[in-house]
């Protein structure tokens, strides 16, 4: 009994804290950050002449200074910081290992509860633990992938804008204004760092930092080396963007050529767990022994391990990097 309201009130938690966390806190971020930007736009003029930048560069803090105090400092924290912000995900650290430990809580009490075996419940505990994190590289990605998507176009437009006779700068700010996110965003990130004070050099690397791409460190790397010997930006960029543009068309072909694998992968994942929901129908005897013996129990863990490395193994094998 005691047990069964213990996990009552963790999952309970867990629940309103997930809520809050998806619901309330992208508003209460939203407003800490605009007051931020007025507080930043209202002191900009009283800073010292000769300052290299103006920007501020700390995260915001969030409802558990505790949590972000002591991630602050290690190299945990600023690699989760830097996930968030990459993510494009209104929401911050301390958040994160809250929710991760409420998850991983939750996750596994009520594996013990129903299976009565501590290394299934730790188990399950470290996959919960993960979860809000492997939900925030998910978004990293998709976020990857828009931007890779649309970055041609904000290439085509800088290229377009600097030839009718726009500073590169002030081409920035056009791609920020006439583009959706997440390109949209990024640009106007290293605009107004540029425009607050910040070298142009800076704040393009800072734009590499926080897309990590081959096309952007290509983008950065042509505009550095332009500004440094000269030349013609404008045609620069136009090959750049006719390179991503082929990039991409040979990878849409090696996806439909590898498409075989991948098929194969998700079938070989899914076929286990559907024929067990299958026998539970069939012979309901013989698949309640698999899962009350102790012996049953380890091979189910068993065949959950194996059946991950083995869908890991197979995404590897036809990923290929173009």
């Amino acid at each position: 009994m005691l047990l069964s309201i213990l996990v009552f009130f963790v999952v309970s938690g867990a629940v309103v804290a997930l809520y809050y966390a998806l619901v309330h806190r992208p508003d209460h971020m939203a407003e800490k950050q605009f007051a931020q930007r007025l507080k930043d736009l209202s002191g900009f003029e009283s800073e010292a002449e000769g300052a290299t930048s103006v920007v501020r560069t700390e995260a915001p803090s969030s409802a558990l200074p505790v949590v972000d105090r002591l991630l602050g400092g290690t190299g945990a924290g600023s690699w989760l910081a830097n996930l968030i912000e990459q993510s494009g995900v209104a929401i911050n650290p301390g958040t994160v290992i809250t929710m991760s430990l409420g998850i991983g809580a939750g996750v596994g009490l009520l594996t013990l509860m129903f299976s009565h075996l501590w290394l299934a419940a730790f188990a399950a505990a470290l996959v919960g633990l993960t979860l809000p994190v492997l939900w925030l590289r998910i978004k990293r990605n998709q976020r990857m992938r828009r931007f890779e998507e649309q970055f041609p176009e904000g290439l085509d437009l800088l290229s377009r804008a600097i030839r009718a006779g726009h500073a590169f700068q002030s081409a920035m700010g056009m791609v920020a204004d006439e583009l959706p996110a997440p390109v949209g965003v990024e640009f106007k990130k290293s605009f107004e760092e540029q425009n607050f004070g910040l070298p142009l050099q800076e704040a393009l690397d800072n734009l590499a930092v926080r897309m990590p791409l081959m096309d952007v460190k290509f983008f950065v790397t042509a505009v550095q080396i332009q500004r440094e010997t000269g030349g013609n930006l404008a045609e620069i960029l136009d090959n750049l963007a006719n390179v991503v543009r082929e990039r991409f068309k040979i990878l849409r072909q090696v996806r439909v050529h590898t498409a075989h694998g991948r098929f194969t992968g998700y079938v070989l994942l899914g076929l286990p767990a559907f024929l067990a929901v299958a026998l539970m129908f069939i012979s309901p005897e013989h698949m309640r022994t698999l899962f009350t013996v102790k012996m049953g129990q380890m091979m189910v863990m068993g065949a959950v391990v194996m059946q991950t490395i083995g869908f890991i193994w197979i995404r590897q094998v036809i990923k290929i990097e173009v």
